[in-house]
């Protein structure tokens, strides 16, 4: 069942940056109203790796700033906010949220343990197979021959205690694990977010403005208004992804550039975004906000898709 998170949700500012902590607030909007983000998280130990990175997501202003028009979400000066929150914060909560901590942590190790213990008896059933088969082939040999030992026993024994014990019942590593597993400590939670115990409904002073955007944002919001969903464009050397469905099923259709009603555009760019949109199976993507000539303000927005035809 899809998770649905408080309306509106909060979104951190911090050093000039757009963030979501929460994965129930990160996976609500990329479902429901087309919001991917890149996250950016990264563990400790590895701060080099950039595959698999995870919490926090960054928003591009123009994400942040349509969310908070559409009214499904708000900025935060996460800097001021926490601070407030932790001096109002009193010892009552504080040791309840711990508590709570320690039960999800105690929760933790306990499924853990029904893992190891599932482990271990797939490791008892793959044993008795095992020498069930040892026990049909040793009654073909012939009986004047002393069985001799399967130079594979110790290798599949040893496969079969890589839980850290010994499967068989009645062994002392297995009592030995078990013992341990009783009085293991719980396991250390890292929430991802600050909410509970700082109050979530922050004051009105901490609420930051509409993000600036750049003159690209009437193009966006075209765009995401025809449920594209969209993303950085960097690495194609462009503004924007346009992507008709979840990036994470479908390839982008069109490099996505913006340019002013009264821009001037040269002729040899436009040929070589519709032959880079073209290299890549992608179309390239023109568009901006007409102007209106009475009052100068922007209407509709109107795109142009280009390809590269060759002769």
């Amino acid at each position: 069942m899809a998770i649905i998170p408080d309306l509106p949700i909060p979104i951190s500012f911090i050093s000039g940056r757009y963030l979501l902590f929460s994965a129930d607030a990160v996976t609500y909007l990329r479902r429901e109203h087309h919001i991917c983000g890149v996250l950016i998280g990264t563990l400790p130990q590895a701060p080099q790796q950039n595959v698999f990175l995870g919490l926090p997501l960054e928003l591009m202003p123009e994400e942040a700033r349509i969310l908070v028009e559409k009214g499904v979400a708000y900025i935060v000066d996460e800097s001021k906010s926490h601070n407030l929150g932790m001096r109002a914060l009193l010892e009552e909560d504080k040791r309840r949220y711990l508590q709570d901590l320690e039960r999800e942590g105690l929760q933790a190790t306990r499924v853990q343990a029904e893992r190891k213990e599932q482990q271990r008896e797939e490791a008892l059933k793959k044993l008795a197979l095992k020498k069930t088969a040892k026990a049909g082939s040793s009654e073909l040999q012939d009986a004047s021959e002393s069985p001799s030992e399967d130079p594979t026993s110790a290798a599949d024994d040893a496969d079969l205690n890589l839980f850290g014990s010994d499967p068989r019942p009645g062994s002392a590593l297995s009592s030995r694990a078990s013992l341990m597993t009783s009085d293991a400590p719980p396991m250390g939670i890292t929430p991802a977010t600050s909410y509970p115990p700082l109050p979530a409904q922050v004051p009105k002073e901490y609420l930051m403005p509409l993000p600036d955007v750049p003159s690209s944002y009437p193009l966006f919001a075209h765009l995401h208004s025809q449920g594209y969903f969209l993303s950085p464009g960097l690495r194609f050397g462009c503004q924007y992804l346009a992507y008709p469905g979840d990036p994470l099923r479908f390839h982008s259709h069109f490099l996505v550039v913006a340019a002013d009603w009264d821009q001037e555009l040269d002729l040899m760019e436009i040929v070589a975004g519709g032959r880079l949109g073209t290299g890549v199976k992608k179309g390239f993507l023109l568009g901006g906000a007409e102007i209106d000539d009475q009052d100068q303000t922007g209407g509709k927005v109107r795109t142009f898709s280009i390809e590269w035809a060759g002769m």
